[in-house]
């Protein structure tokens, strides 16, 4: 790949993960307000579907063959990436502390180079396994994981879940557009993945509660719209779609690394809006973290390793600990 596109989808991605990192701190007072987290969600994934539909339509023109030749991909991405992922987190930190969720859903990053090293049977490079192991080290001192809960099975295994479908968000991602631009993907997995989450959440299976009370959201009371707008707009519309972008330059396993800085975006954000602590172990977190991420940057490849082939209807489905962010917020 060459260095300029390399240069250039870093930049995207961390725009993706900058505002795929705001959305802790815009979802936490609906939350407080008597928001249920999975209805949070589901608006927030069709708010931010209804947003980017204009721009997929107009980019499409008319080439509505490119969206069903895809057809496989856009439902991989809705309900794995946008559905799946999202509920099996949140049913994981219902039994476990949020950092501990957190934690084992951001080792994505870690299960891609696993399965890369599983199916080229080559070790991945020195430089991979070193900056595999500082961004760890990194991720672990943002999120300060704790918490005095007994060891609960059934809430790892389903952050387990969480990470493997963090992981194949970034495999569909990747794989190549066939015609359809990131934006269209990007709508039409949100509006999809939106409407199958208030779908499971009108069966009751998690709990699904709306208010319309004010909501105290940068030092004052505003209306429960506005922070549903920001986060549909900004930490969904635009996350996804520069989210996407980024992985199909960069491939998955860089992209997942630079998606570990939605973590540290988080943390700043709880800090700047809402008044959170942001100790010195953070801070030093995230400069691990981007000291990881430049040594899977420094890998000399031709391009990115991906599968060769990943049949994604069979791909295995399935964050600051303030509240959910990003994917999972």
């Amino acid at each position: 790949m060459p260095r300029s596109s390399t240069s250039a989808g870093l930049v995207i991605a961390v725009i993706a993960a900058a505002t795929f990192g705001s959305s802790g701190a815009l979802v936490k007072p609906l939350l407080e307000s008597g928001w249920s987290p999975a209805a949070a969600v589901t608006v927030r994934a069709l708010v931010g579907g209804v947003v980017l539909a204009p721009f997929a339509i107009l980019i499409l023109r008319g080439r509505w063959s490119a969206l069903w030749r895809s057809r496989g991909r856009v439902l991989a991405m809705a309900l794995i990436g946008v559905a799946g992922t999202q509920l099996l987190y949140f049913a994981a930190i219902q039994r476990i502390p949020v950092g501990t969720g957190i934690l084992i859903e951001y080792m994505a990053p870690l299960l891609l180079v696993a399965f890369a090293w599983a199916r080229t049977r080559r070790m991945p490079k020195a430089v991979v396994l070193i900056g595999s192991v500082v961004a760890l080290v990194g991720l672990v001192m943002v999120v300060s994981p704790g918490g005095t809960s007994s060891l609960d099975i059934l809430g790892l295994t389903l952050a387990v879940g969480a990470m493997a479908g963090c992981a194949v968000y970034y495999l569909i991602a990747a794989q190549p557009d066939d015609g359809l631009p990131p934006v269209a993907l990007a709508a039409a997995g949100l509006l999809i993945g939106g409407i199958a989450l208030g779908a499971v959440g009108l069966t009751g299976l998690v709990p699904f509660t709306v208010t319309s009370d004010d909501v105290a959201l940068f030092g004052t009371a505003a209306p429960w719209w506005i922070p549903l707008l920001l986060v549909g707009v900004v930490s969904t519309a635009v996350a996804y779609a520069t989210s996407i972008t980024a992985t199909q330059m960069l491939g998955s396993r860089l992209a997942s690394f630079v998606g570990l800085l939605e973590v540290v975006a988080a943390t700043f954000y709880a800090w700047l809006l809402l008044g959170e602590q942001l100790t010195l172990p953070q801070l030093l977190g995230g400069v691990l973290i981007l000291v990881g991420i430049g040594f899977v940057r420094s890998e000399k490849t031709d391009a990115p390793i991906e599968p060769a082939s990943v049949d994604l209807m069979t791909a295995p489905s399935a964050g600051a600990p303030v509240t959910p962010p990003g994917r999972s917020g």
